[in-house]
């Protein structure tokens, strides 16, 4: 990723000066309570592990047993809607090759991991700080 110089908010490259920070909420389907125990640590790990792939920065991340809070910065190239895609399929893929079906049929009468949907917004200066505590809080 660019790096930010010392002392600057932004960051820059020989042609470009950015500063993109959204805030993306993943649910699982039905809202089933997955996330949990040894599969919460899993997909967290993940999750990071495609972030550090991508040299994105996460900002917060919170894992609640059925939806995921992620505040994070890219760089002007990262589609937040592909990326999403990548965690929701490689998350359900490792998962499910770690744990079976099982630990969805437990909680869930279906076998998806996560909703089709998705939320996602812009991150600001003026609305960071109040996103980070939100994220925190959960």
């Amino acid at each position: 990723m660019y790096k930010k110089k010392l002392g600057q908010t932004y960051y820059t490259n020989r042609h470009s000066c950015f500063l993109l920070q959204y805030h993306i909420v993943l649910v699982t389907k039905y809202r089933c309570p997955v996330l949990t125990g040894a599969v919460k640590e899993l997909v967290y790990q993940v999750i990071q592990d495609i972030f550090d792939e991508k040299d994105l920065v996460i900002l917060e991340m919170n894992v609640e047993a059925d939806h995921i809070h992620i505040l994070f910065e890219a760089d002007p190239f990262t589609a937040p809607g592909t990326l999403v895609n990548v965690i929701k399929t490689k998350t359900s893929r490792y998962a499910r090759k770690q744990y079976g079906d099982t630990f969805m049929k437990e909680s869930c009468q279906d076998s998806l991991f996560w909703s089709n949907s998705y939320f996602t917004t812009i991150a600001n200066e003026n609305s960071l700080q109040l996103i980070q505590e939100y994220v925190n809080n959960q």
